[in-house]
This record gives C-alpha cells, sequence and structure tokens, in this order.
C-alpha cells in the first residue's frame, strides 16, 4: 500500500486499494471472490431468472448470467422457450462458448439432456421398461418425441388401429417402449403400439377367463367382413358368423348391422387356447317358429315362396326363417312326376297349413287343397245286365269260364229243374 492510500481515522489506520478508493461501494458489486471459474466444455449448474420468447437467461454464479438459446434449450424444435423451462427452474448446462470481453456466456441444456438421454434409452432398450414423452411435432409418417433426444414414433407405432390424421396428438403424453437406438445416425425409434397390445393381450386373457357359454352381452360392432361381424364385447372381439346373424337368410352383414352399431350377443363357444369367442345375435331374438306358431293355426291359407325344389316336394317359405313342406303328392290335383314340372324357386304360392309342429320345426303345406279340383269326366252308362269290360282279363284259366251264355240265366232258371225234383 502507498503513503496515499492511507486513512487516518483517529488513532486506527484502514489501507485500501486504489480501485477501491476510486469505486464507491454498492450493493450489487460483485463479490470476485466469490465468481466461480468457468470455462468451455464445462459442466455447470444455474438457476433460470428470466424466459423470453427465443432464450432464458441463467444465473450459474458467474460475474454476468448465461444465454440458453432456443435451439440449446431442447433436442426438438420449440416455438417458445417457455415450453422447456420456467424461472426457478435449476439446471445442469453445458458451457458452449464464453467471452469475457463481449461478456457473452453460452449455455446449452440439450447437450447435457442428450447425454444422459442415450444411457437411460439403453437401458430402456434392454429392460423394455416403458416411458412417457410429449408429442413435439407432427411431421409426415409420424410423430416426434422428446426423450432428452429427438424420438421418433413411426405412424405405424402409435395406435393399435389405423389413425388417418395425426393433427390433435401435438401435445399429447405417449407411453412407450424404444424399439431401436442409433447414436452414429442419432436415431431414436419409439412405439406405443407394442404397449397398448401388451396391455390388451393380458386384458383380454383376463376377459376370456371370465366369458361363460351362454351369457348374453352387450357389444359395438367393429368391422364387417364377407362372412361376418366382429363385435367388441368389453375389450375383446368376438365374431358373429354371417348364419348366426338374423333366423333370415342374410347375403351380407351390412344387411342387419353397420359398424358402430350397439347389439346384444349370446356367447356360444369359448375357446381361449386360441382365444377365439363365438357369438350370435339371432339367438337374443325369438325364434321365428315361436312366432309363426301364435300366428299361424291349421286350415290358414297363407302365402309363401318357393325356396328349394327336391323330388319329393317343396320346401316354402312361410315367414321368415320358416320353411314348410308340400309334399309332391300336395302340390297338384294332376299327377306329376317331379316338383319342377309346375314349380320354380322364387315363386310365390297359396298354401294351406295342413299340421303345425314348433317344437319340431316342422309345417305341412298343400297347396291343391288352395286350388278347385277339376270336375271329373262322366263316365259311359252301361246296358242293364251289362258286364263291365275288364282289358286285362285273366284268359289263361278260360278253359274253366261257364259259357257266356249262362251269365244271364236267372237262378230259377239254373236250379228250377232240381226245385221239381225235390217236389216230386
Amino acid at each position: 500500500m502507498t503513503e496515499e492510500t492511507k486513512l487516518e481515522q483517529g488513532e486506527e489506520v484502514v489501507e485500501v486499494s486504489a480501485v477501491e478508493a476510486e469505486v464507491p461501494a454498492m450493493e450489487n458489486t460483485v463479490d470476485l471472490t466469490q465468481v466461480v471459474s468457468v470455462k468451455k466444455g464445462d459442466i455447470v449448474k444455474g438457476k433460470v431468472v428470466k424466459v423470453e420468447a427465443d432464450q432464458a437467461i441463467v444465473d450459474i454464479g458467474y460475474k454476468y448470467d448465461g444465454v440458453i438459446s432456443l435451439r440449446d434449450l431442447s433436442a426438438v424444435q420449440l416455438e417458445n422457450a417457455t415450453d422447456a423451462v420456467q424461472v426457478g427452474d435449476e439446471l445442469e448446462l453445458k458451457v458452449v462458448n464464453i467471452n469475457d470481453g463481449k461478456e457473452t456466456l453460452q449455455l446449452s441444456k440439450r447437450a447435457i439432456d442428450s447425454e444422459k438421454a442415450w444411457g437411460a434409452l439403453q437401458e430402456k432398450l434392454e429392460s423394455k421398461d416403458i416411458l412417457e414423452a410429449k408429442v413435439a411435432d407432427v411431421v409426415k409418417g409420424g410423430l416426434v418425441v422428446d426423450v432428452g433426444l429427438r424420438g421418433f414414433v413411426p405412424a405405424s407405432m402409435v395406435e393399435r388401429h389405423f389413425v388417418e390424421d395425426f393433427s390433435d396428438y401435438k401435445g399429447r403424453t405417449l407411453r412407450l417402449r424404444v424399439k431401436e437406438i442409433d447414436r452414429e445416425k442419432n436415431k431414436v425409434i419409439l412405439s406405443q403400439k407394442d404397449v397398448l397390445d401388451e396391455e390388451f393381450e393380458a386384458s383380454k386373457k383376463s376377459i376370456i377367463g371370465n366369458i361363460k357359454v351362454g351369457q348374453e352381452l352387450d357389444g359395438t360392432v367393429q368391422r364387417l367382413t364377407p362372412f361376418g361381424a366382429f363385435i367388441d364385447i368389453g375389450g375383446i372381439d368376438g365374431l358373429v358368423h354371417i348364419s348366426e346373424m338374423a333366423w333370415h337368410h342374410v347375403e351380407q352383414p351390412s344387411e342387419v348391422v353397420k359398424e358402430g352399431d350397439q347389439v346384444r350377443v349370446h356367447v356360444l363357444k369359448v375357446d381361449p387356447a386360441n382365444e377365439r369367442i363365438s357369438l350370435s345375435i339371432k339367438a337374443t331374438q325369438p325364434g321365428p317358429w315361436q312366432t309363426v306358431a301364435g300366428q299361424v293355426s291349421v286350415g290358414d291359407i297363407i302365402t309363401g315362396t318357393v325356396k328349394r325344389l327336391v323330388t319329393f316336394g317343396a320346401f316354402v317359405e312361410v315367414a321368415p326363417g320358416v320353411e314348410g313342406l308340400v309334399h309332391i303328392s300336395q302340390i297338384s290335383h294332376s299327377h306329376i312326376g317331379t316338383p319342377h314340372e309346375v314349380l320354380k324357386e322364387g315363386q310365390e304360392v297359396q298354401v294351406k297349413v295342413l299340421d303345425i309342429n314348433a317344437d319340431e320345426k316342422r309345417v305341412s303345406l298343400s297347396i291343391k287343397d288352395t286350388q278347385e279340383a277339376p270336375a271329373r269326366e262322366p263316365r259311359p252308362e252301361r246296358e242293364r245286365g251289362e258286364r263291365p269290360h275288364r282289358s286285362n282279363r285273366d284268359t289263361s284259366n278260360a278253359e274253366f269260364a261257364p259259357p257266356s251264355q249262362s251269365l244271364n240265366l236267372t237262378l230259377g232258371e239254373r236250379f228250377g229243374d232240381k226245385l221239381n225234383n225235390f217236389k216230386k
């Protein structure tokens, strides 16, 4: 210390530096003894003191604050710095650049997050643990998520079902499984579908174990196929075969139901080993035989449709799902060789109910009883005493036949002589 910088205060003398003598004391003066020493590449900790649209200001204990640019806040593209940090957040950061002359200190949160993420993702890949990540952006072919790195979820790995438009997925949090990582190519592939598939399989086994044959359940039509409809009965799909959709004949499942319809189904069969459930819609509805039994009686004349022709008759549908038999002998008043001679499939006919047995599902019908019988041709008159001509008379024993003239003899003439002898 020089003598010029010594000050006398009574009996006490205090020494100060030239700088201290020239600059008055201020409350915000930086204590250089407390200032941290940093250099490029250092890892430091800091506290966010201000967040602007395109950057965040951080106090790391240095003589001036550091700045985290928008691109150094996250591995994914951000629209605003507030999407990544808030005032008061404590962060671990990497010194990207420092210039004391210009008092600039550039920091990166992204560099630290990325370094940590590679190790964490490798562990997740090996353990198959589930991680959560928010969708940062919707791009062609899938979704971008922030997992400390830029992660990509292909469109085919987002849901179990097909998704046409992902525009409303931005900002959603997904539960993901790491499918592939490649540090050299900076590639991270993730899948939510794998997580959903596993949960579905676990749920399916539980549901199948609780479903019993004979149960009636409510379900939702999920999709239609040429052979039937798949019904969601609470987390698992069962099949209603086209033959079980209605009591009447169905050409296409769309004739009965459409996707999204709520339906009541009856459980026909459960196959836990193959995870298959057979269902029926028609079994939950009154059978046509029970319905027709209360509407049709013996003797009724009703309209029906010829469905099938067989050698012994014709099957005629008299109500949806109810067919009765018209025996060949009941088709026409005249003799026919086959039903095809007078009937054809699809033809509408009037039939009379001869008999009905709902329990045995049998109806006997007649077509000819609905028609007036044709008048019979009159027979030619015979002369008195003339015997009918027999065209196929057996002549093999002709020698034993009495003379033709004896056929006209009366009993008196035949036995007259014998009676006279008795008188004598």
